[in-house]
């Protein structure tokens, strides 16, 4: 009677089709879990959730709505910033013991802004294994939805609530050839795009990503200024990705281009100079030759100068 019971929690359903999960070894396993749409759920997290002794979990009452969506029977305990210490003894003695834990988080992937670093940290240390279970992410949905480069980028989670803070980190990310992605609240957005559009700039291109994969989705694209008088003093609804395209690159001036030069031509020869400081800066190699080649006449006058 207790193995049917035990197999009867494996179970999970899809519509009206229900299914047995496979066994899965001892180790903990970061589930990934919808933003917003449940159908956004993957088949494997399914078997996931459902073959784990139990599910940490940031809050039952959200993670119960998709376990019953689901047919999940698998115990729920909770695992959040305010409680971790307490709860990750425990999870380590049931990994001892040879069970399989799932962590999710209210919405997408555990650990992206959200507690679970240390857990997994521990957990590695303690020599156990970790099973990422991809899936649904706030970050990477709106970053292929904002039509801003995606080759390189910078996520920066949440930005402090202080103003001043807030500013600092602005300062330190502004030059980073990388479009940035920030969460943010719905009742911080105005201020936060405010000192974004100073600090980075007002014609800056900018998206602010709403509700996603959700009813009332939505994607505002304009310059960081333009953003700012949109949402000046509104409030909307939903969680919130922010994300703002690089800095425009900077055309090198003479001055940089002799600096580059005058540093190349202390350990290399003038074609290879020139050679190196036109990749770097995408001036014509003809044009830099010419220049090395002043600049070293220079130099050599001022040395002949000084032995006079």
């Amino acid at each position: 009677m207790e193995h049917e019971q035990a197999v009867a929690t494996r179970r999970f359903s899809i519509g009206e089709n229900t299914f047995n999960a496979r066994s899965i070894q001892s180790g903990l396993y970061i589930v990934s879990t919808p933003i917003g749409n449940l159908g956004d759920i993957t088949v494997r997290a399914l078997e996931t959730l459902a073959a784990c002794d139990f599910v940490a979990c940031e809050d039952t009452r959200v993670t119960g709505v998709l376990m019953q969506r689901f047919g999940l029977k698998t115990p729920l305990m909770t695992y959040h910033e305010h409680n971790a210490a307490k709860q990750r003894p425990k999870i380590l003695e049931a990994l001892e013991a040879g069970k399989a834990i799932a962590l999710v988080s209210d919405a997408g992937t555990p650990l992206i802004s959200d507690p679970g670093y240390r857990l997994v940290n521990d957990v590695v240390e303690a020599g156990h294994s970790v099973f990422p279970i991809p899936g649904a992410s706030a970050l990477l949905t709106g970053l292929v939805g904002a039509g801003l480069p995606s080759d390189t980028v910078l996520f920066a989670g949440f930005l402090s609530q202080k103003a001043g803070a807030r500013q600092k980190r602005l300062e330190e990310v502004k030059d980073i050839p990388a479009t940035l992605i920030f969460y943010e609240s719905p009742h911080r957005l105005s201020a936060t795009l405010a000192d974004m559009a100073r600090i980075l700039g007002p014609e800056r291109p900018g998206v602010v990503a709403r509700e996603l994969t959700k009813k009332f989705e939505e994607f505002q694209r304009a310059p960081l200024q333009d953003l700012v008088e949109r949402y000046s003093g509104d409030r909307p609804k939903g969680e919130i990705v922010i994300l703002i395209g690089p800095p425009a690159e900077k055309e090198p001036d003479a001055a940089d281009a002799d600096r580059l030069l005058l540093e190349a031509l202390q350990t290399m020869p003038v074609s290879a100079a020139a050679k190196t400081v036109s990749k770097a800066t995408g001036l014509e190699r003809k044009t830099l030759y010419a220049r090395a080649m002043e600049l070293k006449d220079g130099a050599s006058n001022e040395d002949a100068g000084d032995d006079g």
